[in-house]
């Protein structure tokens, strides 16, 4: 039986297949788990629940030893790197574990760190008992990450959410660069097989026509790599520009606040900043016309490039001081 190395439209509609087959098992699982035990509970556990669907379909097909069903409908074997073996049910468990499992993991440490970074105050959320912690790791987790939190300062933890979102960042271009990847060498369509050395071949077909399959493909590739390029230079940029806001801010932070010539003009004509509740001082005006502190509306933009009014996306470049403002 002759064995071809298998091409980008074979991984795809098999990735594709496993995905349609996937989503029918979880949506089963959360429709059997919402119908015994309550939509409240099923919210808390909808992830859960999820990845426990998607081990029992791995563990079914991959790491058994037999083909999933995506594999077995356009007629691809796993193989090991050296392409003469079937994997090892060690590499089985490893390829389940990265490409399930990890993916999981870093999701629900990102989205609780991310939480807990920007949640107001530092009290103490009311704790499981011990028997629940047992029960919940993620709550037992999402405990320890708020401990640790509680313990960085104001400046830490600003610091901490500029070092998550371009974590989540890099993480959302790591996989977009390893598909353009793909689309180049037309193996490795997932990063947890690229991880644990799985490799396929296709059963049958005719060897002809690959060249011109790949050769699309790398076009494909090399336009994917050209959009990743722009992204990466639309986000520098971004930052050039936050940078550029912060420096300003810094530049007239000390200012002299304009004061009014008399009590009754002070009292008609200066308003409040919404921001600090407290009179404006430095005026500044987004695009959309609303006026805050500078010192306010820039703090603002560091973490949120919104109007805090009317939530008008805006570049904060584009923050005019108002001097000499009364």
């Amino acid at each position: 039986m002759p064995l071809l190395p298998a091409n980008q439209p074979h991984l795809i509609r098999a990735s594709q297949k496993d995905e349609y087959y996937q989503s029918c098992l979880r949506n089963n699982a959360n429709d059997a788990f919402q119908t015994f035990a309550g939509s409240k509970r099923w919210l808390e556990w909808r992830k859960e629940i999820e990845l426990l669907s998607d081990l029992a379909y791995h563990c079914l097909t991959t790491f058994a030893g037999y083909q999933t069903l995506g594999e077995e409908y356009v007629s691809i074997i796993q193989v090991d790197p050296t392409k003469r073996r079937v994997p090892s049910r060690t590499r089985r468990g490893a390829l389940i574990l990265l490409h399930v499992v990890v993916p999981y993991l870093v999701d629900k440490a990102l989205v609780c760190l991310e939480h807990e970074l920007q949640a107001e105050g530092s009290e103490i959320p009311s704790s499981p008992t011990t028997a629940s912690r047992w029960w919940s790791p993620v709550s037992y987790c999402r405990e320890r990450i708020h401990r640790a939190v509680r313990l960085l300062t104001e400046p830490q933890k600003k610091t901490g959410l500029q070092i998550l979102f371009v974590s989540q960042l890099s993480i959302t271009f790591l996989r977009r660069l390893h598909v353009a990847v793909f689309y180049l060498t037309a193996a490795f369509y997932h990063i947890g097989k690229r991880a644990a050395g799985i490799h396929y071949l296709r059963v049958h077909g005719q060897p002809g026509g690959d060249r011109a399959v790949r050769n699309s493909y790398r076009l494909l590739g090399a336009v994917s790599l050209l959009q990743l390029a722009l992204t990466l230079a639309l986000q520098f940029n971004n930052f050039r520009q936050r940078q550029r806001a912060r420096q300003e801010w810094r530049l007239h932070r000390n200012l002299p606040s304009s004061s009014s010539q008399s009590v009754e003009t002070t009292a008609t004509r200066c308003s409040l900043c919404i921001l600090c509740l407290e009179n404006r001082r430095h005026s500044t005006a987004t695009p959309c016309g609303h006026l805050f502190c500078w010192e306010c509306i820039t703090e603002w933009c560091n973490t949120k490039a919104e109007c805090p009014l009317c939530r008008e996306k805006f570049q904060p470049h584009r923050l005019v001081y108002l001097r000499n403002y009364k």
